[in-house]
């Protein structure tokens, strides 16, 4: 997957933006730099990435969302596809090991990720590119967020991504592991377990130290609710759920009713993030998850 990113990221420029996503909130394709915002005041990214959907890499050669690049197609199935299975199932373990810790019904959790679902479960290859100015060690790649999806399965080689996990004031770094992966939990996990499981706010920063003399390629796997699934609290399936929403006051319950389904989280999080359809910081605000804080960036 790694040589795959690096050989799609080193197309020209033109080439790749044949294959650009778009500002319609759809994800699949290629997006450039500066394409989308990292705060509310309009700064912009510095990070490219390249988007295979699950669907495509699955039905392949059958087009389910969109085309990609020569790179791609040459290494769907003896790459991408086996990354993509091999990602799903290990994300389904956790899925199922949730369900019972949550106190869920079998099915509960796997049934809303069923492989056969369209879906925006996605794989991800991301290149930063080297930082040139010391002074600019802590410009922001990529902006505080959260996933939207349920679960995030990352492999990096490089530090850079930062998290800031409820208690702390200052930004932390994930430093990788050798033969290790970072999983993240998105909103999507966040609103059907009621809050327990939380979706924690991460950032990209250039690669600290020594390491910022290399380019930051890193691959994921974003593994999101089918289409159509419904985000909510599933207070009625599990009886720690429900209690965990009782212990709520009115206004914070209603953030795990959203009346959304994945499709519509989704795009509305992706669009608005789009450099070109910001109106004002209210754009960026509407980007958020449900981690949102004004005051971190």
């Amino acid at each position: 997957m790694f040589e795959m990113g690096a050989e799609t990221m080193g197309l020209p420029l033109a080439e790749k933006m044949e294959f650009e996503q778009g500002d319609d909130g759809q994800s699949p394709g290629y997006k450039a730099a500066g394409f989308t915002m990292t705060d509310e005041y309009g700064s912009l990214d510095t990070i490219e990435f390249l988007n295979v959907s699950k669907d495509d890499a699955l039905a392949y050669p059958s087009v389910i969302h969109r085309t990609y690049p020569s790179t791609v197609n040459a290494r769907m199935n003896s790459t991408i596809k086996p990354f993509v299975e091999k990602s799903l199932e290990i994300n389904y373990t956790f899925l199922s090991i949730f369900e019972k810790k949550l106190a869920l019904p079998p099915g509960a959790l796997l049934g809303r990720h069923s492989i056969e679902d369209i879906s925006g479960s996605e794989a991800r290859c991301l290149r930063s590119p080297l930082n040139r100015d010391p002074q600019a060690k802590d410009k922001v790649a990529l902006g505080a967020h959260t996933d939207f999806g349920s679960l995030s399965f990352l492999h990096n080689r490089l530090g850079g991504l930062q998290v800031f996990p409820p208690g702390v004031e200052t930004w932390q770094y994930v430093r990788p592991l050798p033969g290790h992966a970072v999983c993240n939990i998105g909103d999507a996990l966040t609103l059907f377990s009621g809050g327990i499981l939380r979706s924690n706010l991460h950032r990209v920063v250039p690669p600290p130290s020594v390491q910022a003399a290399h380019e930051r390629y890193s691959i994921v796997f974003f593994t999101r609710p089918g289409n159509d699934v419904l985000l909510r609290a599933l207070a009625d399936e599990s009886e720690l759920i429900k209690e965990a929403l009782e212990k709520m006051v009115p206004e914070e319950r209603k953030k795990f009713e959203p009346g959304a389904t994945a499709r519509k989280w989704f795009t509305r999080r992706n669009k608005n993030e789009r450099t070109k359809n910001r109106t004002g910081p209210e754009t960026w605000r509407a980007s958020r998850g449900m981690e949102y804080k004004p005051e971190v960036i």
